[in-house]
């Protein structure tokens, strides 16, 4: 395989990243493969990939120097590759590097990349994935699609997430920033214009929470509080498996290895209990291969 492909120098760009980022990294590989394997013999019409923060393709990390496939490569070298995908970023410099790694790929006539803001592309990626659902062919289903949203912060707004949930069988894979969040609330809350807090949330019903919070009038912390108003969001949305009697350790935490000081969780959401099944499968062990401690 060319060295675009594989987990080393290719004198590309690549993204600095913390240790953490390979825990994140396996957790969205073993679901892109479970998926994949599971799928792609089915008579789907399409089955897409969306990478809506995709980066340059590859990360090195900070402390060791160790390169680890990003995600939009993780997606590109799966044993059994998805038939369409959309990658976006809004660094065109990481547009180039990414779209030189992926020009090496058995699929690559397959590959989209994208220069602009994903909050914006999201509509014209939906309505391509919609036309296709339309189609007439017979013996064939609708699209299968994967989103795939991890971007550096706050950038993710809720407008972008009910976009993707236009078409049925959209499964989401969510960077929830906890960090951020712990950093930022309190100044967002404390004012009266729109912020990136309101557009991630989608409305103002955080700082309800967040009040409350506050105020000690919840024996629930602000995270679980926020999650699952997210997750509610996201049932409205027809994301019926969203919320779930088990659910406690659906969301891995990504600490900070050296602090351990919490970054961001990996919300999970499908209309299908299938996309569920296979998640709490991935989620049931971590990077390591340990039974992973809720």
């Amino acid at each position: 395989m060319h060295s675009y492909l594989q987990p080393q120098g290719d004198g590309l760009p690549m993204r600095p990243s913390g240790s953490w980022v390979a825990e994140k990294l396996d957790y969205l590989e073993r679901y892109i493969n479970i998926f994949e394997t599971s799928m792609h013999s089915k008579p789907w019409r399409k089955r897409h990939y969306i990478d809506l923060f995709a980066g340059s393709g590859k990360c090195c990390v900070s402390e060791t120097g160790a390169v680890c496939l990003g995600s939009p490569l993780l997606a590109l070298t799966t044993p059994h590759p998805f038939t369409n995908y959309f990658f976006v970023d809004q660094d065109s410099d990481s547009i180039a590097a990414l779209q030189q790694r992926c020009s090496v790929s058995s699929v690559s006539d397959h590959v989209n990349c994208i220069v602009g803001d994903s909050n914006l592309i999201v509509r014209k990626i939906v309505e391509h994935i919609l036309d296709v659902d339309h189609e007439r062919i017979p013996g064939k289903w609708s699209s299968l699609n994967l989103a795939f949203l991890d971007p550096d912060g706050l950038e993710l707004q809720w407008e972008t997430v009910t976009t993707l949930a236009r078409p049925y069988t959209m499964d989401l894979i969510i960077h929830y920033p906890q960090g951020g969040l712990n950093r930022y609330m309190g100044k967002a809350f404390k004012k009266d214009e729109q912020t990136v807090v309101d557009l991630f949330f989608g409305g103002t019903e955080w700082r309800r929470l967040y009040e409350k919070y506050r105020n000690r009038q919840t024996p629930f912390g602000i995270h679980r509080l926020l999650m699952d108003h997210y997750k509610e969001k996201l049932q409205d949305l027809g994301y019926k498996e969203a919320l779930r009697d088990d659910e406690v350790g659906d969301e891995p935490l990504i600490r900070n290895a050296r602090r351990k000081a919490p970054l961001y969780r990996l919300l999970f959401a499908s209309k299908h209990p299938l996309g569920h099944d296979f998640w709490q499968k991935v989620t049931r062990r971590d990077v390591h291969g340990q039974a992973r401690l809720f």
